[in-house]
């Protein structure tokens, strides 16, 4: 009997599972499995460029180079809206990590404020009131009350 009870209880516990989680009728997509390391030995390379552009006052320049330890040593320079050279030297490595210098050639230069003799025009012209109305700052609307006012009773 005891038997019989387990093999039934089995039963019952198979079928509901199956219920509850049915199997799909298509087959579970394979994923390609890659490699999840991504340290690749440090290449060297070498890279340089500079646009000076005297019309619109563009004058920038980058140079790096790296070896194949992880050593990566370079410098770019700027040209600051206010007249000066903004220089960058720079080291990075993985044992001290980024390590910059930074130096300003020349002083810098603001130009005189000088206000402009420009007035904006009114967006919306003033406004025209008809000859009945006295001038607008003396004009007081006549008010009217909509509901006579509360009669309070005396004691």
């Amino acid at each position: 009997m005891q038997v019989l009870f387990v093999l039934s209880a089995a039963l019952i516990a198979t079928v509901a599972s199956n219920a509850y989680y049915p199997k799909p009728a298509y087959p579970t997509p394979a994923y390609p499995s890659y490699s999840k390391s991504y340290d690749y030995a440090p290449m060297p390379y070498s890279f340089a460029w500079a646009v000076k552009d005297d019309y619109t006052y563009n004058d920038y320049a980058h140079q790096e180079t790296a070896d194949d330890k992880g050593y990566v040593s370079g410098s770019y320079r700027t040209l600051l809206p206010d007249g000066r050279t903004q220089t960058v030297t720079y080291k990075a490595d993985d044992y001290t990590g980024y390590v910059a210098d930074v130096k300003y050639d020349r002083e810098a230069k603001y130009p005189e404020y000088k206000p402009s003799g420009y007035k904006p025009a009114a967006a919306y012209p003033s406004p025209a009131y008809p000859s009945s109305y006295p001038a607008y700052p003396a004009y007081k609307p006549a008010y009217k009350p909509a509901y006579p006012a509360p009669a309070y009773p005396k004691y």
